[in-house]
């Protein structure tokens, strides 16, 4: 969290707070309508990397990288490999997301998996810096989303206009202001400014 990046959390208060604010933002405001019959049926995997150095995140990557890859989509259908440790500078964040991209093509694995990024100082370009839309990727800690393409394609073929699914998750946080954010998921009061 930006105010605690000094702050040091055991794996369990990162697996926590993640779990929490998978629990109640994402399923609880239904910003990832495809999330939560992964989160029912406890296949969501949280994997904390302690590491600080672009060599040792890397490792964790391709490790979760082939652990998913080789699990049972029932067992593990998607994971959240949380740094709770580095890239607390979304810049950084994103030229490490970038650097996990050619990882993820370089394996092979690129229209297998894709990834999601989340980060608790996100910023859409040109989106004025307030703006709440920033919140639909606003996480606790700095975290990239494993997922694989074949269940997303399946779960897409069953919901209706999932290209609208962005800007209903803006319209529904820019409702909600800051005071809901921070009801529904208080430890969002640390970073909110």
């Amino acid at each position: 969290m930006k105010k605690n990046s000094e702050k040091t959390y055991s794996e369990a208060e990162v697996i926590s707070f993640s779990r929490q604010w998978v629990e109640t933002i994402v399923v609880g405001l239904n910003l990832c309508p495809f999330a939560s019959p992964v989160i029912r049926k406890n296949t969501l995997r949280y994997a904390v990397s302690e590491s600080e150095d672009i060599e040792a995140l890397e490792k964790d990557f391709l490790y979760e990288l082939n652990l998913i890859q080789e699990a049972d989509e029932k067992e593990i259908a998607t994971t959240l490999l949380i740094m709770p440790r580095a890239v607390a500078d979304l810049y950084d964040y994103l030229d490490l997301l970038a650097h996990f991209e050619r990882l993820l093509a370089k394996t092979g694995l690129s229209g297998i998996f894709q990834l999601a990024s989340f980060h608790p100082a996100y910023l859409f370009a040109g989106v004025d810096a307030d703006d709440l839309s920033h919140w639909t990727n606003r996480s606790p800690f700095p975290m990239v989303h494993l997922i694989r393409e074949g269940q997303m394609s399946r779960v897409l073929m069953h919901y209706e206009n999932p290209e609208e699914i962005p800007e209903r998750n803006i319209k529904l946080l820019r409702e909600l202001g800051r005071e809901g954010l921070v009801a529904r998921f208080p430890p969002f009061a640390e970073f909110i400014d």
